[in-house]
């Protein structure tokens, strides 16, 4: 790797680069620097030496190219939602993708080129004119490009697989600043590492989606009950995962009630179980019976359900994870939705530090388990169910209350036999090893790492060191 530049050689190098790069180049002194270098998890605060936001692949091989020329740690901005906040470095090169966020849709091929920079919505937006849609996440406001890389659970992947599942191709600038095609038929060991293996192995500028008819309308499944009801709610879900439709989904999870008028007053701030999801059948009367062994479990506080255009739905939830709020969230696989699991999911419930702060249990499988562990890079596709600690909170003086609140209910929960690896998107701050991620797959991520990324350029992630790389060496 080559040796970082003094202050002055490396303002003398930026100058050098303004004269290539489109895009807008920031310093610490410039007007929207503050704004640009900010990310959604208020927790991280990081100053890059210098911004690039970049307009187009060109743009983007400039970057490259600079921070391994002048020896810079590289981070990489897509919608900067990532919980670790590694989209932002401090002392080096933030790569800003945002502005290249255009959606080209193909209705007749049923595929969509989609920019590195680009959100969630900003797909749904352009798909949905077509009655189309990829399957994503579930906040309209997450970046398309950390989702996917990472592999993508969202409301559709039950019948149609991860986000990562669903990439036809994609247009990788790799370290060495090389402008890769990645597909079936062209790269086809960087194709599969990028389906689930993170950003360890270039900046994806482009991807291709296969899209699904969905929409323009699904029914939206949300009833909220009262924190008594918890356990009987919960193992009125477990009965309805053992035959659940594929395109009938629903994600429970443990929170306190909101300060809203759609609550009754008396619960508001009190412990509660809701759960989010969606159907999409061809007849939407028949809604409530799909979730009968749910539905008939306990009286809901409010019931949020009904039919619903398919971007609302995908919007839902943003305005609970605004810019700027403190994020620490974790996740681990379960083998079984068990008692153990509720109870660890009600007790830290009640003992939360914050009532914005949720336990959620993500139902998987289907299609996501149809596949076999090494067709792509992600890894845990055989697992039925993930728990997700989401510390949220607001006040910077609570921070380590919050963090320790989700790293003790994560060992317990981590403690149990059924519970295994990890999911990228949610990765706490980045504090477990690489192998929890991507286990049998891990070495042959390796020898794909140390192809494109001898020197591990790409490193802010839940890194995949190349063979031979020392951190802090020149290797």
């Amino acid at each position: 790797m080559s040796q970082r530049l003094d202050d002055s050689e490396l303002t003398e190098r930026i100058d050098d680069l303004r004269a290539a790069f489109r895009g807008e180049i920031l310093r610490p002194d410039d007007e929207g620097y503050e704004e640009v270098r900010s990310v959604w998890n208020g927790m991280i605060d990081r100053r890059p030496a210098v911004i690039t936001r970049a307009t187009g692949t060109a743009d983007v091989v400039a970057a490259v190219d600079f921070a391994r020329e002048a020896g810079l740690e590289l981070s990489i901005h897509g919608g900067g939602h990532n919980a670790a906040g590694n989209a932002v470095t401090d002392g080096g090169l933030m790569l800003d993708l945002s502005p290249m966020d255009g959606v080209f849709v193909d209705p007749a091929a049923r595929t969509a080129w989609v920019g590195g920079g680009a959100t969630l919505g900003d797909i749904d937006s352009e798909t949905q004119l077509f009655d189309l849609a990829a399957p994503l996440g579930v906040v309209s406001e997450t970046g398309v490009a950390g989702l996917t890389l990472n592999g993508g659970y969202g409301h559709l992947s039950r019948e149609f697989g991860l986000a990562a599942d669903n990439v036809v191709s994609a247009q990788v600038v790799t370290a060495d600043g090389a402008v890769r095609i990645a597909s079936e038929d062209t790269n086809e060991d960087l194709f599969w590492a990028i389906r689930g293996g993170g950003g360890n192995f270039g900046v994806v500028t482009a991807f291709q989606f296969r899209l699904h008819d969905i929409g323009p309308e699904v029914y939206g499944f949300f009833p909220w009950f009262h924190g008594d009801d918890a356990r009987t709610v919960l193992e009125g879900f477990r009965e309805w995962t053992e035959d659940a439709p594929r395109h009938a989904s629903a994600i429970p999870f443990v929170a306190h009630v909101p300060e809203l008028e759609e609550f009754p007053e008396a619960a508001w701030g009190e412990p509660a179980v809701a759960l989010l999801g969606a159907y999409r059948g061809d007849d939407f009367s028949q809604a409530p019976v799909v979730y009968e062994p749910i539905l008939e479990r306990a009286t809901p506080l409010a019931d949020l359900s009904g039919p619903m255009n398919f971007v609302d739905l995908q919007s839902m939830l943003d305005e609970d994870y605004p810019d700027g709020m403190r994020y620490y969230w974790k996740s681990i696989f379960v083998a079984e939705a068990s008692d153990e699991v509720f109870d660890i999911m009600v007790e830290y419930n009640e003992s939360a530090p914050s009532d914005l702060s949720t336990v959620d249990l993500w139902h998987l499988g289907g299609a996501v388990a149809d596949r076999p562990q090494d067709a792509t890079a992600f890894y845990h596709r055989d697992k039925p169910f993930m728990v997700t600690f989401e510390a949220n909170w607001e006040d910077p003086e609570d921070d380590d209350a919050n963090i320790e609140w989700a790293r003790e209910g994560f060992a317990a929960l981590e403690s149990l036999d059924i519970a295994s690896g990890r999911y990228g998107n949610f990765p706490g701050f980045a504090d477990d090893p690489a192998t929890m991620l991507f286990g049998d797959n891990y070495e042959r991520l390796v020898d794909v790492k140390t192809e494109y990324d001898p020197e591990n350029l790409f490193r802010l992630n839940q890194n995949i060191a190349p063979r031979g790389w020392e951190e802090g060496g020149d290797s």
